[in-house]
């Protein structure tokens, strides 16, 4: 879906999974596909990062100039450690976003997304509802296209390299 001119999703102020600070303004000359979710997602989440992970494989040379983030929406348990770990499943290039509730509150408002814990049959075995698209963001920081999930892998990669063409 073209949302080119949208008035929101403008930045990512919070911290990768390295302790390093970040905006998207740090990824400029890069098309930049941001996903939310949670490491301990049953399907959603790593049917997306691998996604994402396919689709920078089908841009060859130019998957270098795609930058995957994934923004936690469980920062209880998802560590920068976790994190870390997770990336490394799909893509040692791909960064993993957190920050204190206060600022993921701000970040999904900002994002129109939602998001909202989901008690289990105990404290620590909790889900998280949350919507499921992925944002992408031409190589000058401009919010371009929302991804439904399940778009695939193809898509993604045609979409990011009319993009990096614009560029």
């Amino acid at each position: 879906m073209d949302v080119s001119g949208a008035d929101y999703a403008r930045d990512l102020p919070l911290t990768d999974h390295n302790g390093q600070p970040r905006h998207l303004q740090d990824f400029r000359g890069k098309v930049v596909i941001v996903f939310f979710g949670y490491t301990q997602c049953p399907d959603v989440c790593p049917t997306s990062m691998q996604e994402l992970a396919e689709a920078k494989q089908l841009l060859g040379a130019d998957g270098e100039r795609l930058q995957g983030i994934f923004v936690t929406v469980d920062p209880e348990r998802d560590t920068p450690e976790v994190l870390k770990a997770y990336m490394a499943n799909f893509d040692p290039s791909f960064l993993a976003l957190r920050g204190t509730p206060e600022q993921l509150a701000a970040v999904a408002k900002d994002f129109k997304l939602y998001y909202k814990k989901v008690e289990g049959k105990t404290a620590s075995s909790y889900t998280m509802d949350h919507s499921a698209g992925s944002y992408l963001y031409d190589p000058q920081g401009r919010l371009r296209v929302y991804h439904r999930y399940g778009s695939g892998a193809q898509a993604l990669a045609e979409d990011a390299r009319t993009l990096l063409q614009g560029s």
